[in-house]
């Protein structure tokens, strides 16, 4: 709005979190393949992953946000991850 200052922003309580590929709560980029599925990225945004999982036009960003107020950010090890996919893949 306007009038409002860096310090307003500052001061802003946000609501939920943005959690993105590559960082702890989503250590692997190759699972930014799924999301781009799911949303049929290419055809939609006209943005597409290299073979490095890395996007291209390099200037796009994605992230997973959730706007609950109990959002908590977290780290996920390999080990996590692995034992994730083992309990999803047993049903």
């Amino acid at each position: 709005p306007a009038g409002t200052t860096p310090l307003d922003l500052f001061r802003t309580q946000y609501r939920g979190k943005r959690f993105s590929f590559g960082y702890p709560a989503c250590p692997r980029l190759e699972d930014q393949e799924q999301l781009f599925r799911l949303l049929d990225v290419s055809a939609n945004l006209d943005v597409e992953l290299t073979e490095g999982y890395m996007m291209d036009p390099e200037s796009s960003v994605s992230a997973l946000v959730f706007h609950h107020p109990d959002a908590k950010y977290f780290n996920l090890s390999e080990r996590d991850i692995e034992r994730l996919e083992q309990e999803f893949s047993q049903g």
